[in-house]
């Protein structure tokens, strides 16, 4: 017992849940207020004979509400200071497929739970199983840092990933667009098509096509529609493409000429990068070899002439 309350360890952890429980205090603040508020708001929509506020909105289990009503909360303490580095973040979530009003302020308070969760394990692994000196706490906190910088490598990993199926879809998309302008449809009516037919094979292109669709129903001009797809994904393939078909538009130029044209531009391109990535293989291959493959081979070529070197030589002395 008295090993325990001599512990170093353990005023930080009295630290560390008396910060939490205030940290649901306040939230639990946040939570009574939204819902008092709630209550006002669908008294005063009655006597109006306004829809109430439906149950899936006050009705939430209390935790839920305290992730909602916190996550501004947490956010707010690492959210970015200009306006440069707010509109790079939202780029970044744009290009990863995150584009709710509430993407930024989960993916901040994602790190933030990070923070806390990283450094909580890494002070405990430290406290059990580390010998308590200074380099024992200071690794327990910096796995918190590296926990911490781990939803960006998380974000880049998904855009990689979500931008190289959107290149592998395009040719397909680009010959579906070409058979449509071709059988006598426009190019808005050929989207719509397009992004009809890959619902199946390719959803997050077709997301995108229809997402630009919407936006042309709403009265946005072909140019600025075309715009902001391209600069939603941040894809280059997906770039030259749109910069083609707002050249074509504005010139006048046959489209269908104009796509088939870009669909053998891409499908050229792509197999540049399978033999571009083929011929990486042998370099990506040399470090695996040397690491793992060459001391085994060198253990078995030449270990037995060692031993009788060895042998030998104790047989001399």
């Amino acid at each position: 017992m008295n090993e325990l309350l001599n512990s170093p360890w353990l005023l930080p952890a009295f630290v560390f849940i008396a910060v939490s429980i205030g940290v649901w205090a306040v939230s639990d603040l946040f939570v009574k207020d939204t819902q008092k508020a709630n209550t006002r708001l669908n008294r005063i929509r009655k006597e109006a004979g306004l829809a109430t506020i439906s149950e899936t909105e006050t009705g939430q289990s209390g935790l839920g509400r305290l992730i909602k009503r916190a996550t501004p909360v947490l956010a707010d303490s690492i959210a970015p200071k200009t306006e440069k580095e707010a509109n790079v973040l939202k780029e970044r979530l744009s290009k990863a497929g995150q584009r709710s009003e509430n993407a930024q302020s989960i993916y901040l308070s994602l790190k933030i739970v990070f923070l806390a969760v990283g450094t909580f394990l890494g002070l405990s692994g430290a406290f059990f199983f580390g010998d308590g000196s200074a380099l024992n706490w200071a690794m327990g906190a910096g796995f918190g840092l590296i926990m911490f910088f781990m939803p960006d490598f998380i974000l880049g990993m998904k855009i990689k990933k979500r931008q190289e199926t959107i290149v592998l879809s395009m040719p397909d998309a680009l010959d579906l667009l070409v058979v449509c302008v071709e059988a006598g449809l426009g190019l808005d009516q050929a989207m719509i098509k397009v992004s009809e037919e890959m619902r199946g094979s390719s959803p997050i292109l077709s997301k995108e096509i229809s997402t630009t669709n919407g936006h042309l129903q709403l009265g946005r001009t072909r140019e600025d529609a075309l715009k902001d797809l391209s600069d939603r994904n941040g894809v280059e393939d997906l770039t030259s493409l749109t910069q083609m078909l707002i050249q074509a538009d504005r010139f006048g130029t046959s489209i269908a000429d104009a796509l088939r044209v870009q669909s053998d531009a891409l499908r050229i391109r792509r197999r540049q990068r399978a033999e571009e990535k083929a011929s990486k293989t042998a370099v990506q291959l040399l470090f695996p070899l040397v690491l793992f493959i060459f001391p085994g081979i060198f253990v078995v070529l030449v270990g037995p002439a060692a031993i009788n070197i060895v042998d030998k030589m104790l047989t001399v002395n």
